[in-house]
């Protein structure tokens, strides 16, 4: 089986929660995948980010401000024609519908669990995003 090395973008204006996020997902979240993280504190960096590289998956905070990961996540799914697949961290599993209208393919709930997050992730990667 060969390993896939897959770019994941981190977004959240909180250091710490990219953090978080990042030991959750892992550098290996599954045997064939490896991951490279780049991180977005701001609406501007996560966009520049999307332009500038090829994003195998966007993992973005859903409580982040002012710009909050459904949001980013809606406009980039009008914007580009390709966009990454999305996951959202939210804070209340009740905010999924709003995931849901925003076109998002997976969400998380704070506080992350890595058993969860990597599978999810894994799923992501998999289906959703070019080998």
């Amino acid at each position: 089986m060969s390993e896939r090395l897959c770019t994941v973008l981190l977004y959240s204006d909180d250091p710490q929660v990219r953090d978080r996020m990042r030991l959750a997902v892992g550098t290996r979240p599954a045997t064939d995948l490896r991951v490279e993280f780049v991180e977005a504190a701001t609406y501007a960096e996560c966009i520049r980010l999307v332009d500038d590289y090829q994003i195998d998956l966007m993992l973005l905070d859903g409580e982040a401000s002012p710009g909050g990961g459904i949001g980013i996540a809606r406009q980039v799914k009008d914007d580009y024609e390709t966009a990454p697949p999305t996951c959202v961290v939210i804070a209340r599993a009740a905010d999924r519908w709003l995931a849901s209208y925003a076109e998002v393919d997976a969400t998380l709930v704070y506080p992350l669990d890595p058993v969860t997050t990597a599978a999810t992730v894994t799923e992501l990667l998999r289906t959703h995003a070019p080998a």
